[in-house]
């Protein structure tokens, strides 16, 4: 009696406190929907709420956006799960070693990863506050972990945008300026990027922080909210092919039985919704199969609105959609996760610690040879994934070539790395790995090739069977012996010019007003051989530089560049350090077009280059102004791809530009900047044209669809030649893996082709190429420079730098910028 007696004063206790919690409305002092809610009052609300009910809802900051703004997880159940969260914790990834019995689900809910798909963040506050206050059961078994808003930089500015354009009260009309974004809208984050692609890249500071602590829990259930077109229904599991195969049968049932239960949920209240359509599980750094390939059910819940919906906007059948509704579903999306892992816990781990058993894969293990600064780069994100590597003990390796494309054998020394697919994070290795991802469908709604040898450049060997590596740490430590060299007796410096990480030397050598020389010609010093592109620091183009050799040493050090010294500049074989076939490099001054038409996100992939991985300066000029710029302020610009330049690019505008590059100026054009240089009839670049039969008739109406991909390029990898002679390709083999995102063809230059797709390779290495875009693009350029004048045009029909994850193109761009004169 005494025992039922307490209980029941606790049960009382706890109900009262869940009673005293305001709601989200109460705390903010407005009806939930009727405003959006800065990000900061966002954390307020779970601030507070960690504040009053400490017991069960605990908050941890896991980081800072670069404009300063907190990330925070909200760690939410019973008061006994929350005092024993550690203990759950390690007990739950005793599973993924083949131990431990843990008995609590671990759901992990992502909002708001696109700042302008804002409904989830205050959806986020609603189901919160409802399970901590009517729906207790479901924390009985489960461990919630929120994250209420994954990008707040852009959910800021769209809020911040909103709120200065909005009409008040609001109105429906589709046309009106709330329901139209400018062109730096709120999807991404400070530089443009799209966070929810940076999964496994982890090119951005918000993905690499919270890595850290995904890590730390790997979830059985992560759920990612997100908004789409404003006239499209409400999607839910279970996702569309193309699954991968690694993707577990457990994996796709229990997508279905989720969507399932939401359904029941929608068909009672008449809502609309859709599943198995669009949204595929295949591209490996999205925040549902960045999560399924490290054992997770990975779900991508899909609410209608975006930035365009505002509070409320009338749709193309004539409804109103307002973001009471959108809040509503979202909201209820997700308590009926919960209540589905919450009724299937037991199974959720047993699936889990199935998951992490030892697989079969084809490929044991991954050898990769290649430039020491591209296999450290590569390391550095293995290490931030906690995948395992080694250095090779065996003097042989047999397997799938990705150069040759082909079986064979390669000799191999303990420089070369491995990575063996038998180990914890096995799953996510082949996904990463594999030479090419088996697509049951070619309709997909991302790049269908990413493998991580072609990205870093690397030579690589697939073996099916596993190669001996030993793990040590040792390599990556910078032997620093050379610098003590660094004499004033010297004549000279060198450094081999190969990789990226001589790139960012570079940059700060130039911003330190170190002046640099560069060989344009191959050579022997010292019984040493080096290429084009060497780097020539002498100390007679730095008498005046104060502290030159201890600035020099500190930036070899930072960098961990070897330093070659040499007391000459009479060579051994090639030119003279004297000769005109070494030139000094110039400290230019770049400009980067913003605004209409380019691209937000290729606009961010460049000022993010610059800024954080090249830390070279550089100037943002907006279209909106551009009129008003001197140019020849500047010795480069750079057009981004993006919407047609034809109105930018008016005739006025092109013979001006023509005239700055006549007159010594250097323009880089990416992507669909090229189609409107290509149409003047005064420069080299064209369009390759083919010669289309007559259309037949399409039999089926539904196949439509299929029959246009005929033409299409979904993110695939070719190989093409490249020409390393040419200065945009020093430190270049003489192949190149290109990955190409759409069928753009332009034939080779006069003069200038530097890479190129010959007739023979017109089938991609890795992805989906449409038959007729193969042939489209057979003896097209990829990459090239017009000499125009005194200046350059340099021409890049595919991205080098996407979604900065894509390392071996990153010393092609600083070629563009330093080595093209």
């Amino acid at each position: 009696m005494r025992f039922f007696i307490s209980l029941l004063f606790i049960c009382t206790c706890l109900s009262s406190h869940a009673q005293n919690l305001k709601a989200p409305s109460d705390f903010l002092g407005y009806e939930l929907g009727t405003r959006f809610t800065p990000h900061h009052r966002v954390v307020d609300y779970y601030s507070y709420l960690a504040e009053n009910d400490p017991s069960r809802v605990q908050l941890e900051n896991y980081g800072e956006t670069n404009e300063g703004r907190p990330l925070i997880l909200a760690y939410i159940s019973t008061a006994k799960n929350i005092k024993s969260r550690e203990k759950i914790r390690l007990e739950h990834l005793k599973n993924t070693e083949g131990k431990g019995e843990p008995n609590i689900a671990i759901v992990w809910m992502s909002y708001n990863v696109h700042g302008n798909e804002s409904v989830s963040t205050e959806a986020s506050m609603k189901t919160v506050y409802e399970l901590l206050t009517q729906k207790e059961e479901y924390l009985e078994n489960t461990l919630v972990i929120v994250d209420p808003c994954v990008n707040p930089d852009g959910r800021d500015r769209y809020v911040n945008w909103y709120n200065q354009y909005k009409n008040s009260p609001y109105t429906i009309d589709p046309n009106s300026a709330e329901h139209h974004e400018p062109w730096l809208n709120g999807r991404p984050n400070h530089y443009m990027f799209d966070l929810n692609r940076d999964w496994a890249w982890l090119t951005q500071v918000e993905s690499r922080q919270r890595i850290k602590v995904y890590n730390k829990w790997l979830p059985h259930v992560h759920v990612d909210f997100h908004e789409q077109g404003v006239d499209s229904p409400y999607y839910f599991a279970p996702a569309a092919e193309p699954f991968h195969e690694v993707i577990t049968d457990f994996q796709r049932e229990f997508q279905t039985t989720v969507g399932k239960n939401h359904a029941k949920y929608f068909d009672a209240n008449g809502w609309f919704y859709f599943t198995k359509e669009v949204f595929d599980l295949l591209y490996p750094s999205y925040g549902d199969t960045f999560p399924t390939y490290n054992g997770s059910i990975g779900m991508t819940y899909e609410q209608g609105g975006s930035g365009s919906a505002g509070l409320g906007v009338r749709t193309g059948t004539g409804d109103t959609l307002t973001l009471k509704d959108r809040i509503l579903h979202h909201h209820t999306t997700g308590l009926s996760t919960l209540e589905i892992a919450s009724q299937n816990a037991v199974r959720l781990n047993q699936e889990f610690k199935k998951f992490y058993q030892p697989k079969d894969f084809k490929y044991k293990s991954y050898v990769l040879n290649g430039n020491p600064d591209k296999l450290k780069a590569l390391t550095e994100l293995l290490t931030k994934h906690e995948i395992e590597y080694g250095w090779a003990t065996d003097k042989t390796a047999k397997g799938f070539n990705y150069v040759l494309g082909k079986n064979g054998s390669v000799k191999i020394d303990n420089n070369a790395l491995v990575v063996n697919s038998d180990q914890k994070k096995g799953t996510l290795v082949k996904v990463l790995f594999e030479p090419n991802t088996k697509l049951s469908d070619s309709l997909t709604y991302d790049i269908t090739a990413w493998s991580l040898p072609y990205a870093y450049g690397l030579n690589a060997i697939a073996s099916e069977t596993k190669v001996a590596a030993q793990t040590t740490t040792d390599r990556n430590k910078f032997d620093a012996l050379n610098l003590e060299e660094l004499s004033s007796k010297s004549y000279a410096f060198l450094i081999k010019w190969n990789s990226f990480s001589d790139a960012r030397f570079l940059a700060d050598l130039l911003n330190s007003d170190i002046k640099v020389r560069y060989a344009q010609n191959p050579f022997v010093m010292d019984g040493v051989s080096y290429d084009r592109g060497t780097l020539i620091i002498t100390k007679s183009d730095n008498k005046n530089l104060p502290d030159f050799l201890d600035s020099l040493r500190s930036k070899a050090l930072r960098h961990q560049k070897v330093i070659y010294p040499t007391s000459t500049g009479f060579v051994d074989g090639g030119k003279d350090f004297g000769s005109h076939s070494v030139q000094p490099l110039k400290k230019a001054k770049v400009a980067l077009l913003s605004g209409k038409p380019t691209s937000t996100l290729n606009f961010g992939e460049i000022w993010y280059f610059f800024e954080q991985q090249l830390q070279y300066p550089v100037s943002v000029l907006n279209s909106d102004y551009f009129n008003t710029v001197d140019l020849s302020e500047y010795d480069i610009l750079i057009l981004p791809s993006g919407k047609p330049y034809s109105q930018f690019l008016n005739p006025a505008r092109m013979k001006s530009l023509k005239q700055w590059v006549r007159d010594g100026g250097k323009l880089i054009a990416m992507g669909s900047a090229l189609k409107d240089f290509a149409k003047d009839k005064t420069l080299q670049l064209k369009a390759k044209n083919i010669k289309k039969d007559s259309i037949a008739p399409i039999p089926v109406y539904d196949h439509d669809q299929r029959e246009q991909i005929k033409n299409e390029i979904t993110g695939a990898i070719f190989k093409t030649r490249i020409n390393n002679t040419h200065p945009l390709a020093y430190g270049y083999d003489d192949i190149y893996f290109s990955l190409k995102l759409g069928g753009d063809a332009y034939a080779y230059l006069n003069k200038g082709t530097v890479a190129y797709l010959d007739g023979n390779n017109i089938e991609p290495v890795a992805g989906f190429a449409g038959s007729d875009a193969q042939q489209k693009i057979a003896e097209t350029l990829v990459f090239g420079v017009e000499k125009y004048g005194s200046g350059q045009l340099v021409y890049m029909v595919d991205n080098p730098l996407f979604r900065g994850f894509w390392e071996n193109g990153k010393l092609l761009f600083s070629n563009a910028l330093f080595m093209v004169d």
